[in-house]
């Protein structure tokens, strides 16, 4: 039996990809989740993280992964392994498919899939049936609690570990702005060495701040010192999307110099995830308004990231380019 990994790739309107293979492949022109098999010595999330970037170009979060499915080809026996990620791509660069598409997830039994593929879809449409069922009955729980944070706190992390879709995570971010405390936990579990616990509470965070920026303010600057010291891609690009929306002038001089130096070193770094370099190059546009000398080193970074970019990196790169000129040729 042979091992292969998938990815329900959901972006941040919950709609989900779907690939179609070419007509001279093993399923002519089935549509399926895209993935691949396991290299010798490869861990699952490995072996999807690497497929995604090669036959997408596309850089994922890893939220969770469901139970696998087995299923007999005839010619072949496969075991999926199906993971539920998210990213902030808009568009792959297809390598090895003929065709794309976003579709919502009540969409998903009209699409023509791979058996295998069928599987995993009933499986992940059970899976956000039941989540919605019972984030009512868990909501009208914690509302029984003074607090959240009230609450035992193995319990609350538990919970923050069972989000997996945005409604649950709005529901928990309005809490947060109503309860300081379970907000001061959000931001203390984002820093922590448990990757899945950290992404979970950074990604609620980035929700918190969509809504009522004002609440994480006093807390950026620490967060500023603490973004070289992160290893976890999934809560440097929850971070450096909250602070892509800030104005720059509410910092002193020594963040502006500590973000900027963090934002230049990301965008020539050929490891930096997709989403942090669109984001960095916003932030140094905001820095670049209040420093115009920095425009021509920011400039010919922007572009040195698109050379080798996605045409999602391409095409902010465009869009802030022309900002920056607009600034520099002004100054």
């Amino acid at each position: 039996m042979t091992d292969v990994t998938c990815a329900i790739i959901r972006d941040e309107e919950e709609r989900i990809l779907v690939v179609q293979r070419g007509k001279n492949s093993e399923h002519p022109c089935k549509w399926e989740f895209p993935g691949g098999k396991c290299r010798s010595g490869e861990s699952y999330e490995d072996c999807i993280m690497r497929e995604i970037r090669e036959e997408l170009v596309m850089e994922i979060a890893i939220c969770s992964r469901l139970n696998p499915v087995e299923y007999d080809y005839g010619i072949k026996k496969i075991r999926l392994i199906p993971f539920v990620c998210d990213t902030l791509d808009d568009e792959p660069q297809l390598k090895e498919h003929i065709a794309y598409l976003w579709i919502l997830p009540a969409d998903l039994p009209s699409v023509d899939f791979l058996e295998a593929d069928i599987l995993v879809a009933g499986n992940y449409l059970s899976l956000i049936s039941n989540i919605r069922k019972n984030q009512e009955d868990e909501g009208c729980r914690r509302e029984k609690n003074e607090t959240m944070g009230s609450s035992d706190e193995q319990e609350l992390i538990d919970f923050i570990n069972r989000v997996m879709s945005m409604k649950e995570a709005d529901w928990l971010a309005e809490a947060a702005h109503a309860n300081p405390d379970l907000f001061g936990k959000l931001l203390e579990y984002s820093l922590k060495d448990d990757n899945r616990l950290a992404f979970k509470a950074s990604w609620i965070l980035t929700k918190v701040c969509d809504k009522y920026p004002e609440i994480i303010r006093p807390h950026l600057r620490d967060v500023i010192s603490h973004l070289p010291g992160i290893k976890n891609d999934s809560v440097t690009r929850s971070f450096m999307r909250i602070l892509s929306f800030e104005d720059m002038r509410i910092f002193r001089e020594e963040q502006h110099g500590l973000l900027a130096s963090y934002c230049l070193s990301g965008l020539n770094s050929s490891v930096t995830p997709v989403a942090v370099k669109a984001y960095a190059m916003e932030i140094l546009y905001r820095l670049t308004v209040l420093y115009p000398e920095l425009g021509n080193e920011v400039s010919a970074s922007i572009r040195s990231a698109m050379e080798e970019g996605s045409p999602g990196i391409i095409s902010r790169g465009r869009a802030v380019l022309k900002k920056i000129t607009g600034i520099t040729s002004d100054s």
